[in-house]
């Protein structure tokens, strides 16, 4: 960033010049026209130029530079599968579209109880109240107790014993 100079580096005017600049007054001034030398077209020019530019371009266009081009006509229209298979979901949609109702049977529908036996919903209360009780079994309740041994191993003589006989 520049610095501001000091008084002192700032160049010296003289004195006549500056009383000349502070007593100048803008209406002593000659009021002045200005002209225009240089006149630029109108946008209106531009669009006429630019119209005779592209209609000269397409009267000199030399058609000798393009090419010979083999133009392919495909074929866009259906295969006999694709006929069929519209026939065939044509139809389908006819047939249901024109059902005749009235040779239908009357049919009564029967509703079934899809309910277990009291039988087997008391089983399974069973088997569920034993299972809750094996879950929430409470350990504190029991008291504690010593094991016993009472099939005691046999001695090493009683082993000898066996094997000699």
């Amino acid at each position: 960033m520049a610095a501001t100079p000091a008084l002192k580096d700032l160049p010296k005017v003289d004195v006549d010049l500056k009383s000349q600049l502070e007593s100048f007054s803008p209406t002593a001034l000659k009021s002045a026209s200005t002209e225009e030398k240089c006149v630029l077209p109108t946008a209106e020019d531009v669009k006429m130029e630019k119209a005779q530019q592209l209609v000269s371009g397409i009267e000199g266009f030399d058609s000798t530079k393009l090419r010979h081009t083999e133009t392919q006509e495909k074929n866009s229209l259906p295969d006999k599968d694709a006929v069929a298979a519209e026939k065939a979901h044509n139809e389908l949609i006819s047939g249901v579209e024109h059902f005749d109702k009235s040779t239908m049977k009357h049919a009564e529908t029967e509703e079934k109880n899809p309910l277990p036996p009291i039988e087997a919903i008391q089983q399974e209360k069973s088997q569920h109240d034993l299972i809750s009780g094996i879950e929430h079994f409470n350990r504190t309740s029991l008291k504690h107790a010593e094991t016993q041994e009472k099939n005691p191993l046999p001695t090493k003589e009683v082993i000898d014993q066996e094997k000699a006989a």
